[in-house]
């Protein structure tokens, strides 16, 4: 496993949006919180997962790639040992005396997030004075780009600095994986805060979920654009389906680890054993567990097309993931396989699939970057005369981890 490097204070790669969003967001701080100091603001990215649809929980493997734009964290300390939590993107604002931040209960609000970050870090005795913080950001929300994990990772990294926590990156996943399982009550996986606190401009990341170790892979930048095509059904991680699907895995895994010596997670199972005792699983769960040993095979597939410069057969990997996660694991919509298929459609195009946990979300599209152009055209004109209204759509460039910003 290669040991990460720490996250870098000043901007090793401006995000995209930056030059905007920036004096806004330092605007809007001051003004939130009658302030004439300026804050200090943080930046984490958000992520698209090319392949490993749901593998992350089930201990199998993903390759994410962080892109460049993501969530943005203004701060400043307070004298009365007070955190106030606001956003320029949700409503609602959170204040706890930290001296009682133990005694904290979530509420269901967006702000649940940042506090349980807030919560695992005092948990470690620092010296928790009180802080003014302003979320914002340029990452559609509950789109399938992992904004809960890019709001946790970098709101770590900024209590860290603001608090003198320090952290490793791997550390860093930890609190933001117990924000979110622990406090707000999602059963995710590994893969969300990884990708985005390992992250690193030109690469995706391989991360085996089973025993955590990972690699940085390269991306030419010369033959491959992304493209995320968002259609506007918001999911908020439709909390209950998703944990619905884990536990199926869970159950599917139980009944089956029995035919598999050594078995730890439902990734171990091989096809054969479930072709030969799907039969003893409900129908339901024996199709989530298809998908997920069938995408196992596909994401160790994709990685040997990547490191072979097959990128036609990279993206029919990503079009059979939709189609399994579509029938087998039915977490896609009509608005996702529309845009899933316009896109393979067209010229320059290797592939494309719903990304993230489903639901709604977004359609992420690996494409040569001579159809970038055509893209959004094709996608909007499609997409309005079966929907109605036109879906928003991004090519994103790779970025570098959670840092801090210089203003």
């Amino acid at each position: 496993m290669i040991e990460p490097t720490p996250a870098r204070m000043a901007a090793v790669s401006a995000p995209s949006g930056a030059s905007e969003l920036l004096p806004e967001l330092v605007r809007a701080w001051q003004q939130r919180f009658g302030r004439r100091d300026a804050p200090r603001v943080f930046f984490a990215p958000g992520r698209v997962n090319l392949m490993g649809a749901h593998l992350d929980y089930n201990g199998g493997p993903v390759m994410p790639v962080a892109v460049d734009r993501g969530t943005f964290v203004a701060l400043g300390p307070r004298g009365d040992g007070r955190l106030r939590l606001a956003s320029r993107i949700e409503p609602g604002e959170c204040e706890i005396d930290l001296a009682l931040a133990a005694h904290s209960a979530r509420s269901g609000a967006w702000f649940d997030y940042p506090l349980g970050v807030a919560l695992a870090l005092c948990a470690r005795r620092p010296r928790a004075v009180g802080l003014d913080v302003l979320f914002g950001g340029n990452l559609p929300i509950g789109g399938g780009l992992s904004s809960s994990a890019s709001i946790c990772v970098g709101t770590s990294l900024a209590f860290e600095r603001a608090w003198g926590i320090e952290l490793s990156s791997l550390e860093r996943i930890e609190v933001a994986l117990w924000a979110e399982r622990e406090f707000v009550g999602v059963k995710c996986g590994i893969m969300d805060p990884t990708s985005i606190a390992l992250a690193r401009r030109g690469r995706l990341l391989w991360l085996d979920c089973r025993d955590r170790s990972f690699e940085h892979v390269a991306l030419d930048d010369a033959r491959i654009a992304i493209g995320v095509a968002d259609s506007g059904v918001r999911r908020e991680l439709a909390r209950g389906d998703f944990n619905l699907r884990v536990e199926q895995c869970r159950a599917a895994f139980e009944q089956l680890r029995r035919y598999v010596p050594g078995a730890t997670c439902l990734r171990d199972v091989p096809a054969g054993v479930l072709a030969s005792h799907a039969a003893e699983l409900e129908p339901v769960v024996a199709r989530r567990a298809l998908h997920v040993v069938s995408e196992v095979e596909r994401t160790f597939a994709a990685r040997d097309a990547l490191a072979r410069g097959e990128l036609a057969a990279f993206g029919e990997l990503m079009v059979r993931t939709h189609a399994s996660l579509r029938d087998a694991y039915e977490v896609s919509l009509p608005e996702l396989d529309c845009l899933s298929e316009t896109a393979c459609a067209l010229d320059g195009v290797y592939g494309a699939r719903l990304t993230g946990a489903g639901f709604g979300g977004c359609v992420v599209v690996l494409l040569h970057p001579r159809a970038s152009a055509a893209l959004a055209p094709a996608l909007e004109a499609e997409f309005a005369r079966r929907f109605g209204r036109v879906p928003r759509v991004t090519i994103y460039a790779s970025s570098d981890g959670p840092r801090e910003l210089e203003l």
